[in-house]
């Protein structure tokens, strides 16, 4: 009797999400058994027209991580999503956009301008830019051109669930793997992992003090047994889910929110902004004035940056809008 199939993809992003598959270690080994992999560009040789041989629906599950940057990525999640009985959104750029998804702040345009004409080591005298058609030796090649925008994979096909993380943690990988070889997966749109947020994960002492302006993790008086937000300490913990035991608060670095909203909260950056304005105040907690709540927001550096590191395209915000 024939296994069932699995596929893995790698759209755009860094190639930490497949390090993260392999960090399973000899658990990988009970995927294979019980799973024939059909597709995985970065570990076998597979290709596009193996996947586009096979009958829809023929793919048991594909994790597919990275955003839809280029015409080639959105055109590869059509095509698994076809072939795919379960598509899943494999970490924070496909679940969200990603880091990759700051890109949204510029236009294509800007963009390409800045990385191959005005970088100090682009070394471009000439000014060329990338084309979609390179013609060599007779020879005429065809290349994805560059969406105007940085999508997450939800942007253009349909996913039934959500692993989370910059890259996924391995309790929540192993989590969805069991799900999955056990038949117990929950209702689709289910992101895969605990409902708690960072915070309800952290050990870090919580005083519930108020605090003013936004400080830098590297001042020689931040304490690390106490909650870095209400030191000032620019932390995502309040608006990020956990199960990543809160990883990067307990090696004493503030929470970047690679985990996505929490659940109830669509909006990651908005529902942050609320948990620090209730924090704003001076040190001996008198109500800050209106002057004092302006300062305290203008000390925070790269709000966007901060808010929407990983989920601006599937913010509210999405993208800062031009004539592009």
């Amino acid at each position: 009797m024939s296994k069932p199939k699995i596929a893995f993809y790698w759209a755009g992003s860094c190639g930490g999400c497949e390090v993260a598959v392999v960090d399973l270690g000899e658990k990988i080994y009970d995927v294979v058994d019980a799973f024939d992999i059909v597709f995985w560009p970065v570990a076998i040789d597979t290709k596009y027209d193996d996947i586009r041989n096979l009958e829809d629906g023929e793919i048991e599950v594909c994790f597919f991580n990275g955003c839809i940057r280029n015409e080639e990525n959105e055109e590869i999640a059509r095509l698994l999503r076809q072939k795919s009985k379960v598509m899943i959104a494999f970490g924070s750029c496909s679940h969200l956009g990603g880091i990759p998804g700051l890109g949204n702040l510029s236009s294509r345009d800007e963009t390409l301008d800045y990385v191959y004409r005005k970088t100090p080591v682009s070394g471009n005298e000439g000014g060329t830019m990338p084309c979609t058609t390179c013609v060599k030796d007779g020879n005429t090649i065809d290349l994805p051109a560059l969406r105007t925008e940085v999508s997450a994979l939800n942007d253009v096909v349909d996913v039934d669930y959500y692993i989370p993380g910059c890259p996924p943690p391995l309790p929540v990988i192993e989590g969805a793997v069991a799900a999955l070889m056990n038949g117990e997966l929950p209702r689709k749109g289910a992101v895969l992992s605990t409902e708690k947020t960072v915070c309800d994960e952290c050990d870090k002492e919580k005083r519930k003090k108020m605090v003013g302006k936004a400080r830098r993790i590297y001042d020689d008086d931040v304490d690390p047994s106490r909650c870095l937000l209400e030191q000032g300490i620019p932390c995502m913990g309040p608006a990020t889910r956990g199960g990543c035991e809160a990883a990067c608060p307990s090696a004493n670095m503030p929470c970047t929110g690679c985990m996505g909203p929490p659940p109830a909260s669509q909006e990651q950056g908005s529902r942050m902004v609320t948990a620090i304005t209730s924090l704003i105040g001076v040190e001996n907690e008198r109500e800050a004035t209106a002057e004092e709540v302006a300062e305290a927001l203008a000390s925070l550096r790269d709000p966007v940056g901060f808010f929407y590191m990983y989920s601006l395209p599937t913010s509210f915000l999405k993208r800062r809008y031009n004539d592009e």
